[in-house]
């Protein structure tokens, strides 16, 4: 496994930035059954990025990989991360990390990579829209919007039509949200072009 901290580019680093163990995935695919071995590969740009080899055991998992910190030499990393599962609503049961960090401990969903896998407030780490100022927010809401309402994406674009079999009220509350946040994001974007003293009419 490479170097997870390549994505930091100066103060605190995201979650997204880091390679990441979702034990829900892991679930769902069917990967926790007890002595099996997986393999995991993340790719960045359709090119391989790092690997990690695990077994799965009754109430742990065990990983195995190798990593290096700023291109220092490479360790071999081979540790255990117990598993919790918590009963579901309609029967099941769903897993959870048991975040391996000294002193954690914490149930997680997700552990993050460095040189040990452990949880996002072990690793100090905060999610990408906590970076986002008030004009992001509002943009990725407007096209979070128009995704939703299957219009083309981009708040430069029109509106689209109402989708098919969507209750009116519902389209046009949408449709507001969408065009509160659109002018919220262009409002700004003017502010900015004016005091670079660039005056659009």
């Amino acid at each position: 496994m490479g170097n997870s901290s390549s994505g930091n580019h100066g103060g605190k680093r995201t979650t997204s930035d880091m390679l990441a163990l979702d034990v829900r995935k892991l679930q769902r695919d069917g990967l926790l059954k007890p002595e099996r071995s997986v393999s995991l590969t993340w790719s960045r740009n359709g090119k391989p990025e790092a690997t990690i080899d695990f077994q799965v055991h009754t109430d742990r998992v065990t990983l195995d990989y190798r990593q290096r910190d700023r291109g220092g030499e490479w360790e071999a990393m081979k540790y255990p991360v117990r598993l919790a599962f918590t009963p579901c609503t309609y029967g099941g049961q769903r897993a959870w990390w048991l975040c391996p960090a000294v002193g954690c401990g914490r149930r997680v969903a997700v552990l993050y990579g460095g040189k040990v896998f452990a949880c996002r407030h072990c690793h100090r780490l905060v999610y990408k829209s906590q970076r986002e100022t008030p004009t992001d927010r509002a943009y990725r809401r407007a096209n979070n919007l128009r995704d939703r309402l299957g219009w083309v994406p981009g708040v430069i674009h029109d509106h689209g039509a109402k989708p098919k079999g969507m209750h009116w009220k519902t389209f046009q509350r949408l449709q507001a949200s969408h065009d509160a946040s659109v002018a919220h994001t262009m409002a700004s974007l003017s502010a900015k072009l004016v005091k670079m003293g660039i005056h659009i009419d």
